[in-house]
């Protein structure tokens, strides 16, 4: 396993009950559902990135300041590298989302977040962590629990 971390945002775009999915094409995840995200760049902030990811991927306009942290995920399973995952929600953006990588989203759409459709593994920890109110996950680490003294 390499040595570093990739680290991921993600973005919850909400409307009434409802959360905007992109579907992925290409190798990973190809027809399975997806949140706008993209890694974090260098000598860019946590929120700045989930706004810069949010333009990219479906179009709309978020201040950084109206992006509320909501879930860490620390994963081991989503790939050759280990990924610390943010997840940020919002309620506030201009707008109207549409698909700006059509190279690598077939689709976006609205959908129910207690009807979602088929999520990649990866973002639906965020969503369910979300719905939970669980701050922390950690999927796909082989650490050995730590036994109590007698």
């Amino acid at each position: 396993m390499p040595g570093h971390t990739i680290i991921d945002v993600h973005v919850l775009l909400l409307r009434d009950d409802k959360v905007l999915l992109t579907q992925r094409r290409g190798n990973y995840g190809a027809g399975l559902w997806h949140l706008p995200s993209g890694k974090l760049e260098p000598g860019e902030s946590l929120p700045a990135a989930g706004a810069r990811e949010a333009h990219e991927e479906v179009g709309v306009i978020i201040n950084p300041d109206h992006l509320h942290l909501i879930h860490t995920a620390h994963v081991a399973d989503s790939g050759p590298t280990p990924r610390l995952g943010l997840f940020f929600t919002t309620h506030h953006w201009l707008g109207e989302p549409y698909n700006r990588e059509p190279d690598k989203c077939s689709d976006i759409a609205w959908f129910p977040l207690t009807a979602l459709p088929d999520v990649i593994p990866y973002p639906l920890t965020g969503i369910h962590a979300y719905l939970h109110g669980r701050p922390l996950t950690t999927t796909g680490w082989n650490t050995p629990a730590l036994t109590q003294p007698a």
